[in-house]
């Protein structure tokens, strides 16, 4: 199965696609669709024309994408909320399943603690995929929400969370 995990973000938007053989997780490519400042629908159409090329390409059969957080700025949260969209509807148009994770369930499937800093996600990501150098922080978060999903979204070894909440990063 071959996985598309996005980090939207309005000025970059982070892809990284893996390949899911029984257990094993294979890199098959990662990058950054980078926007210029300006017109917002210009922008909008940058990151659906790229994810487009991904997928084009990279023929994912599944994609992975992560949930907007609600920042102080509600701006900035809107913003980011269209850059999201325009990455579900480029998935959508190729008829592909879209799943979604916050950012707390990425980085306890990656990294075994919800909290963790960015280094981490991007040192776990470069080990996880055998990676000869660490990815850039962009993909590596694109990369991490595509082994997130590849582990089913339950965090590592597949650990059952239903009906469970995080506290202090354990399940309770």
């Amino acid at each position: 199965m071959r996985i598309l995990g996005i980090d939207p973000g309005l000025r970059i938007t982070g892809f990284g696609v893996l390949e899911k053989s029984g257990h094993q997780l294979l890199y098959v490519t990662s990058g950054c669709i980078k926007t210029p400042s300006g017109d917002l629908a210009q922008r909008l159409k940058v990151i659906l024309d790229g994810v487009n090329e991904v997928i084009t390409s990279c023929q994912p059969q599944q994609v992975a994408l992560e949930k907007v957080f609600v920042n102080v700025n509600p701006q900035s949260t809107l913003r980011l909320g269209e850059a999201r969209g325009t990455a579900i509807c480029a998935a959508v148009m190729h008829g592909l399943p879209v799943a979604e994770y916050t950012a707390l369930q990425v980085k306890q499937a990656v990294v075994g603690n919800g909290h963790a800093r960015k280094e981490q996600v991007q040192a776990m990501v470069r080990r996880l995929l055998k990676l000869g150098g660490d990815p850039s922080p962009d993909a590596a978060d694109a990369l991490a929400c595509a082994i997130c999903h590849a582990h089913g979204g339950q965090g590592l070894g597949k650990l059952a969370t239903a009906g469970f909440r995080m506290k202090k990063g354990r399940l309770v």
